[in-house]
C-alpha cells in the first residue's frame, strides 16, 4: 500500500507524540562543569527535536539517549552542558566539554578545528514552508535553486543550512539567519520568511508537531550530510573509545533501534 507524503506526516505526528511521552529523559543541563575522569561532559544545544531538546525541563532526544548509552559504555556519568550552538566548538576546544552530541554534521571547515567520531546517521537538508500549494512545483534540487530567486529564506546561524543556502544562492530574495530553530520557525509561521532550510529530522519533527500551524515539509532532500560527534583532536583515547562504542552499537543493532525510535523514517 502506498501513502501520500501528507499521510506520512500525519502518521509521523502520532509516532512523534508517542515517542516524546514514552522515552526517558536525562537530567537538566548544567552550565559549568569541571573536568573529571568519572564524568563525560556532553555539549548540547537543546533546541533541535528530535535530536536534542528540553521536555519538562529535562533533556530528551536521540542524542540524549545515545549520550547516556555512551557514558555507560565508558563507565562514566553523562553530564549535559548547555552551550549555545555557535559556541559548541569553542567550548570543546577550551576544555569546557568533552564531546559535542548535538546534531552536528561533518564539514571540512569543522574538521580543521576538531575531530569527529565515525558518522552515526546520514541526513540532509529539507525545506519547511507554510504555503505548500505555492511550492507544489518543487520536485528536485534543480527547481529549488532556480525558483529560490523569489524566496525569503530562513536558516539557523552557523549551521550547514546557512552555509548551503549562502553557497548555492543564485539570487535568493533574502536570507535571514536566526539564533535558533524556534526563532526561525516562528518567523515562518508569522509570514516573515517563505521557507525554512534546516536538517531533515528537525524539519520533519516540526511538521509533525505543528500541523495545526499549517506548516509542511517539501519532499526534496537538498544534499547529503553525515551526523557525528565532535571531539578534541588530541583526545585520541576518547576518540578510539567512542568509535568502538559506535561499532559495537551497530553490530548489536542497538543504534539502529534508537535511531528508529526517534526518527521513524530513517533508513
Amino acid at each position: 500500500m502506498t501513502i501520500t507524503f501528507h499521510q506520512f506526516i500525519q502518521r509521523l505526528s502520532i509516532i512523534v507524540i508517542c515517542t516524546m511521552v514514552l522515552c526517558a529523559c536525562a537530567a537538566a543541563p548544567t552550565a559549568v562543569v569541571e573536568a573529571d575522569p568519572s564524568i563525560l561532559r556532553v555539549g548540547i544545544s537543546p533546541d533541535a527535536p528530535p535530536l536534542i531538546f528540553k521536555q519538562n525541563n529535562k533533556i530528551s532526544g536521540l542524542e540524549a539517549e545515545m549520550a547516556l548509552d555512551l557514558a555507560e559504555y565508558l563507565k562514566k556519568t553523562a553530564v549535559f552542558v548547555d552551550v549555545s550552538w555557535e559556541n559548541q566548538i569553542p567550548a570543546l576546544l577550551e576544555n569546557r566539554t568533552d564531546i559535542i552530541m548535538s546534531g552536528m554534521s561533518i564539514t571540512l571547515e569543522r574538521e580543521y578545528l576538531i575531530a569527529f567520531s565515525k558518522p552515526y546517521f546520514k541526513a540532509g537538508l529539507m525545506l519547511l514552508t507554510k504555503n505548500l500549494q505555492k511550492f507544489n512545483y518543487i520536485k528536485n534540487i534543480e527547481t529549488v535553486l532556480v525558483q529560490s530567486v523569489t524566496w525569503r529564506v530562513g536558516v539557523v546561524k552557523e549551521t550547514t543550512g546557512e552555509s548551503f543556502t549562502r553557497e548555492k544562492n543564485i539570487g535568493t530574495k533574502s536570507i535571514t539567519a536566526f539564533d535558533d530553530q524556534e526563532a526561525a520557525f516562528n518567523a515562518l509561521v508569522s509570514g516573515r520568511i517563505d521557507v525554512f532550510i534546516h536538517d531533515a529530522p528537525n524539519v520533519l519533527m516540526l511538521a509533525a508537531q505543528h500541523r495545526n500551524d499549517g506548516v509542511n515539509p517539501l519532499p526534496v532532500m537538498l544534499n547529503e550530510e553525515y551526523l557525528a560527534w565532535g571531539l578534541r583532536k588530541g583526545d585520541r583515547g576518547l576518540i578510539e573509545a567512542v568509535n568502538a562504542f559506535i561499532d559495537q552499537a551497530r553490530r548489536q543493532g542497538t543504534m539502529q533501534t534508537t535511531i528508529k525510535r526517534w526518527i521513524p523514517m530513517a533508513e
